[in-house]
């Protein structure tokens, strides 16, 4: 399959039909080096991965619904399940962390977060590449600074999103698409 039969067919596969097995330790090397071949602007490399897997998954969940408790006393309880059972369905969940260094003399944050962006999506392709479904994902818990330290980022790092990857337990739904000539167009110089 070529790669951009690849991209033809990518699709995120929704977390909550994702399931074991995940990515073996050798697969999930070969999978975190290439992801981490993205453009970058300046050779600064401003992202970082944390892996969680196993065991930790539950207890991640458990720890944001926990502190999403706190944060929120009036969170619905099914909004705290919903925290918690997050990470109990994928076997492997890949934190994508942008590690901006906002005044950066030549290199825009925009343009690190970019690249740290397009780690989490070379994490979707390459899972897929490998046979895995994955889903990208956000929500609170990404742009929350008490998950960040959870998490043991620093002042200058923030979460890219959480990437859920395993193996999918039926066909990712395909969605509708933009028509090309709603999103493309060509610049010309006047005359």
């Amino acid at each position: 399959m070529s790669l951009l039969d690849i991209l033809d067919q990518r699709r995120s596969v929704p977390s909550r039909q994702l399931g074991a097995p995940g990515p073996g330790a050798a697969e999930l090397e070969r999978l975190l080096a290439a992801a981490i071949r993205v453009p970058d602007h300046g050779k600064l490399a401003p992202f970082r991965l944390v892996a969680i897997q196993a065991e930790a998954l539950p207890r991640f969940g458990s720890a944001l619904a926990d502190l999403h408790a706190r944060k929120d006393p009036d969170a619905p309880p099914s909004v705290l399940e919903k925290d918690r059972d997050r990470y109990t369905f994928a076997p492997l969940v890949v934190v994508v962390v942008a590690r901006v260094e906002e005044d950066h003399p030549k290199v825009p944050a925009q343009e690190q977060l970019l690249s740290a962006g397009c780690v989490a999506y070379n994490l979707l392709i390459g899972a897929q590449a490998l046979g895995y479904g994955a889903q990208w994902l956000t929500g609170w818990a990404a742009y929350d600074r008490d998950v960040a330290a959870l998490l043991g980022l620093g002042d200058h790092e923030r979460i890219i999103g959480f990437v859920h990857i395993g193996t999918a337990k039926e066909p990712a739904p395909e969605r509708t698409r933009p028509a090309l000539g709603d999103v493309v167009s060509e610049w010309s110089p006047a005359p």
